[in-house]
């Protein structure tokens, strides 16, 4: 491959070049930092660059995001210390959901059989109710089912099942989540066969 003849083709950040710069110098080094442990402050600046953020979101020190016009979180969602949003494609982060320390979310891609490189990009939906364990990965395109969970570590390029846990790399479904009753919540409701209901059928 040729690298000095790499190009993004028609690929755009989707924000002028002055908000990028405005992103950079000065939201990013905010949202990032661990002097400021606010999270209604974090969030409150991730708005004001156009993320879509819901309600009770805690924001831990040393989060990144890439784009924050290009994240919308729903209510009560966790990010934890380090995670990285490498939202070049949207990410979709749906209400009740966890995503644990230095978890990597990656939007991303290149062509390794174009000689010139070429960027690839998909979106990231990660569905209610899931949990992202400590230093996983998703890559592309990855659509998390509701009630999933991905375990410390994992690494995934391909949709996850709802209420299934997987674990490894690559991802494998391990055992079905099965939530438990607690008196005055609702229970999950998984709606959708999980990963391994359909391999056993």
């Amino acid at each position: 491959m040729q690298l000095d003849r790499y190009t993004v083709g028609s690929y755009t950040p989707g924000a002028p070049y002055w908000k990028q710069l405005l992103w950079y110098f000065i939201g990013s080094p905010l949202v990032q930092s661990y002097w400021l442990p606010m999270s209604a402050i974090k969030v409150w600046i991730l708005r004001g660059f156009g993320a879509q953020m819901g309600q009770g979101v805690r924001i831990k020190p040393g989060v990144r995001v890439k784009f924050p016009w290009r994240l919308s979180i729903g209510d009560y969602v966790w990010l934890g210390e380090d995670a990285w949003i490498d939202n070049l494609a949207p990410i979709t982060i749906d209400s009740h959901v966890c995503i644990s320390q230095s978890v990597y979310l990656c939007t991303g891609n290149h062509d390794w059989s174009h000689p010139q490189f070429e960027l690839k990009i998909a979106p990231i939906h990660i569905a209610e109710s899931s949990w992202i364990a400590a230093r996983a990965i998703i890559g592309p395109g990855v659509t998390v089912g509701k009630g999933a969970v991905l375990g410390l570590g994992g690494v995934t390029g391909r949709s996850l099942e709802p209420m299934t846990i997987y674990s490894g790399n690559p991802a494998q479904p391990i055992k079905v989540r099965k939530m438990k009753s607690v008196a005055g919540l609702k229970k999950v409701p998984s709606g959708e066969k999980t990963a391994i209901e359909v391999h056993e059928a």
